[in-house]
């Protein structure tokens, strides 16, 4: 019997449910994927095995070994497929968010670029063409996302399609509001027979407008986000390195005033022996300082731009540049508390 060589791909498609499979499709087409990778799927099971198999080597075989052979292979089985199916589920959780991020910047990007998009569209419009062929002719390679989303509606009124019907779906495949109304608009005034140009520039004008306003808002939040930024990636980190170094100095008066008290029998009280252990506190504030800073970041993000999503990109920042700023501080302080110590 022939050995039959399983590639990436068929690992891939075997672990995809077939009922999910036309969903799954959609949404990699929202993140812009024309293709479902069913590759990288495949190569995320073998990572999955990979690990799943040092994992149980390493860690759960050496203590089921007192364990009889049928226990063993119970307790091996079970601990092999709850290692799997956690690895699988984190690996789909990051799969989605990286894909749901995609998508949003996506759709951002498909807002930024409509009012340009639709000030072309007028212009061939006023030029004599007929909807149809001035919504294909607007399509443009600076239009990177909504050119490529025209350009499919196009292709889906060239086969057959109705116009107001292959602007809908594309409105539908996306959660913007800006989008679904100005979609509903053309649409009415296409199906009406009305001056679609006249509308098309008074959308042009009231969307720029309203980025006008957005930017607006977006600056006067900017002493807000200042002020975020200095507490969280300045200031915090100076007092959890100043607190590491005043712990320092606290443990060691303690330490000599309890070697103190050893040596006198006949005093009415006892110093003892502080636990606390400076090492930890500082573990405690590299976890506090990160914790801080990423809900500072989306706190940040939410001031300025409205939503968490857009303010992912601030996250390593905060995060890093604060988690810096510690270990310089406790450089720092520790030269300027070396003589008191």
């Amino acid at each position: 019997m022939a050995l039959k060589i399983i590639f990436l791909e068929e690992f891939g498609k075997a672990f995809v449910p077939k009922s999910l499979i036309p969903t799954l499709r959609k949404y990699m087409l929202k993140a812009g994927f024309n293709e479902v990778p069913y590759k990288f799927f495949g190569l995320l099971f073998y990572i999955s095995s990979l690990v799943t198999a040092l994992i149980f080597i390493t860690i759960i075989y050496p203590y089921l070994k007192k364990f009889s052979l049928v226990e063993l292979s119970v307790y091996a089985f079970l601990g092999w497929f709850m290692i799997q199916f956690l690895f699988a589920a984190l690996s789909i959780l990051l799969v989605y968010f990286y894909l749901d991020i995609k998508i949003y910047y996506r759709t951002k990007g498909m807002e930024e670029e409509l009012p340009d998009f639709l000030q072309v569209l007028s212009s061939n419009l006023k030029g004599g063409m007929t909807f149809e062929r001035a919504l294909w002719s607007s399509i443009k390679p600076r239009f990177e996302v909504i050119g490529s989303e025209m350009a499919k509606a196009s292709k889906k009124v060239m086969t057959g399609y109705e116009v107001s019907r292959a602007l809908t779906e594309l409105s539908d495949k996306y959660d913007s509001l800006m989008l679904k109304r100005t979609v509903d608009l053309l649409i009415s005034e296409v199906e009406s027979g009305g001056n679609v140009s006249l509308l098309i520039d008074r959308l042009v004008d009231n969307l720029k407008e309203v980025k006008s306003l957005k930017d607006e808002m977006s600056a006067s939040a900017i002493a807000y986000v200042i002020f975020i930024s200095i507490i969280v990636i300045v200031i915090s980190p100076l007092l959890f390195a100043l607190s590491f170094h005043l712990l320092i100095l606290i443990l060691n008066f303690v330490a000599k005033v309890h070697f103190a008290t050893q040596r006198v029998s006949n005093l009415p009280f006892v110093f003892s022996k502080v636990s606390l252990k400076s090492e930890d506190f500082k573990i405690f504030s590299i976890i506090t300082i990160s914790v801080i800073s990423f809900f500072s970041s989306l706190i940040v993000s939410i001031v300025e731009k409205g939503d968490v999503k857009s303010g992912l990109k601030y996250i390593p920042i905060y995060m890093f540049g604060s988690i810096a700023l510690y270990f310089f501080f406790v450089k720092v302080l520790g030269l300027f508390f070396s003589g008191i110590i």
